[in-house]
């Protein structure tokens, strides 16, 4: 029998090259499971949560907000007023109006006027009385 005959089943590996293949396998493992994965890291992760709960009180407020513009007096008029407003200049008339505010917390909420705004512009009409606010795309 010659030396090359044995084939795979007689291969003995060196302990280096074991090593090299633990580590490249696990660099792989660790560059494929973050990329295309869905893994991610404990901070990436509390800034994705983060974003998430202050959108998430963005949106509660302008439900409010728009819940506020609608039942107030004058509703049609300052809503006319709205739509006229450049949507840069929209997020303040909210804030001014005060609709966005919110008894107990001080402050704004970041977004929540804008959100709001583009809600209400959006209206084509306002509701009846005693009705929910509609949201209909124009």
């Amino acid at each position: 029998m010659q030396s090359g005959e044995g084939g795979w089943s007689t291969y003995r590996p060196s302990k280096t090259l074991w090593a090299w293949s633990i580590v490249g396998a696990s660099a792989l493992t660790m560059a494929l499971g973050f990329t295309w994965g869905g893994w991610t890291t404990s901070g990436r992760a509390r800034v994705m949560t983060d974003i998430a709960v202050r959108n998430a009180k963005a949106d509660l407020v302008a439900g409010i907000c728009v819940h506020n513009f609608v039942t107030a007096k004058d509703a049609q008029e300052n809503l006319k007023a709205l739509q006229a407003k450049s949507s840069w200049q929209r997020d303040d008339f909210i804030t001014d109006g005060g609709w966005a505010k919110i008894a107990g917390i001080d402050g704004t909420i970041t977004n929540a006027a804008d959100a709001c705004a583009d809600q209400l512009v959006k209206m084509k009409e306002l509701p009846q009385s005693g009705g929910d606010a509609a949201v209909t795309d124009s």
